[in-house]
């Protein structure tokens, strides 16, 4: 029987409530369809860093390294900067791994209310493909005269022909495979070098992809449609910043950023993948036991696809479809009253 290693690291706040839902959803379908999984947890999180000074070890990547996935919780906690929670856990896997797509499917589901009126399930069905590991979150810059009158800030943009060609082919060829349709994100009218750069990349990368129909928007006029006409996108591609933003606004279109699911990648396999909810940790309600699970779920369902699953992985998103659809169970996030648990038996019972 396959099984997979897993490096779980639920991290704060409610990150260490939908894990184990996660997990045990995980266990669940892997029973069915004939594979396990081993786990290993790492308490690597805001309280470490408040106990030893730094979010994990020295030599936390190499203990990462040989796993088949990593399955995030959650980072920042009110006290520890965001710079240094995520500078100090997130962005050195992403990058020190090379997981240089992110991907955030968004989807209304029936049983979901979009604050939009037209936002109607089955019809809004599209993905978010960002930049990962460059673009504006680049760590080139520095501050000079702090304290002084004339104190400044210079942070540097870096756009790459390798580290934008790939994103893009990612973005195409899940084009390709989707409704072949494609948007890219831009703001060339205002950015004078490295988006109009970004830009004539995504040309040269359209003609070599002629089966998907492929346009450009600038960033400001795409927010506006991401409310106005969601329907109307399959494949957004977007550079770091922009996609990071607009992946946002569609979780909020599709009614709760508390069932955003991501994955950051490394297409060629060579370093594991990571997997995680985007709604933060939520500090406010953390210990309160009334998290929605559903987001960590759904990016377990993105694993088990990415780890060559991918029927079980419709089993969960159908699953969590379902509860949706046939259930009035609700966590406080979505205007219920139900628990964690109440939520994640209730999914499990129909998985």
């Amino acid at each position: 029987m396959t099984n997979h290693h897993i490096a779980l690291i639920p991290g704060d706040g409610i990150g260490a409530e939908v894990l184990p839902p996660a997990r045990r959803v995980l266990d669940a379908v892997g029973a069915r369809h004939g594979f396990g999984f081993t786990y290993t947890t790492y308490d690597w999180s805001c309280e470490r860093y408040a106990r030893e000074g730094a979010m994990m070890p020295q030599n936390g990547l190499d203990l990462l390294r040989d796993k088949d996935a990593i399955l995030l919780g959650a980072v920042g906690y009110p006290g520890v900067p965001d710079h240094v929670s995520l500078w100090g856990l997130l962005i050195p896997i992403r990058r020190g791994f090379r997981q240089y797509v992110n991907v955030r499917p968004i989807r209304v589901f029936e049983g979901i209310d979009s604050p939009l009126r037209t936002a109607t399930p089955g019809e809004i069905d599209f993905v978010v493909v960002r930049e990962n590991v460059e673009g504006e979150y680049s760590e080139i810059g520095g501050r000079l005269n702090r304290g002084f009158p004339d104190e400044l800030a210079v942070q540097e943009s870096v756009f790459t022909r390798t580290g934008v060609t790939r994103v893009l082919d990612y973005a195409f060829e899940l084009a390709a495979r989707r409704g072949g349709r494609l948007i890219s994100a831009t703001k060339s009218n205002g950015i004078v070098h490295t988006l109009p750069f970004w830009d004539e990349l995504v040309a040269e990368r359209g003609r070599s992809h002629p089966e998907v129909d492929w346009d450009q928007e600038h960033i400001d006029a795409l927010a506006a449609k991401f409310v106005l006409d969601p329907a109307r996108f399959d494949v957004v591609v977007a550079s770091n910043l922009f996609g990071d933003i607009l992946s946002d606004l569609a979780a909020a279109v599709a009614g709760s950023i508390g069932i955003a699911p991501a994955a950051n990648l490394n297409p060629e396999r060579e370093f594991p993948s990571m997997f995680e909810p985007v709604h933060g940790s939520a500090p406010d309600i953390a210990g309160r036991g009334i998290a929605n699970p559903l987001g960590a779920i759904w990016s377990a369902a993105m694993m088990l696809d990415h780890l060559g699953h991918p029927e079980a992985a419709g089993d969960v998103t159908g699953a969590i479809a379902a509860v949706l659809a046939k259930t009035d169970l609700r966590t406080p996030d979505l205007g219920g009253t139900a628990t964690t648990t109440d939520f994640t038996e209730k999914l499990l019972e129909l998985l």
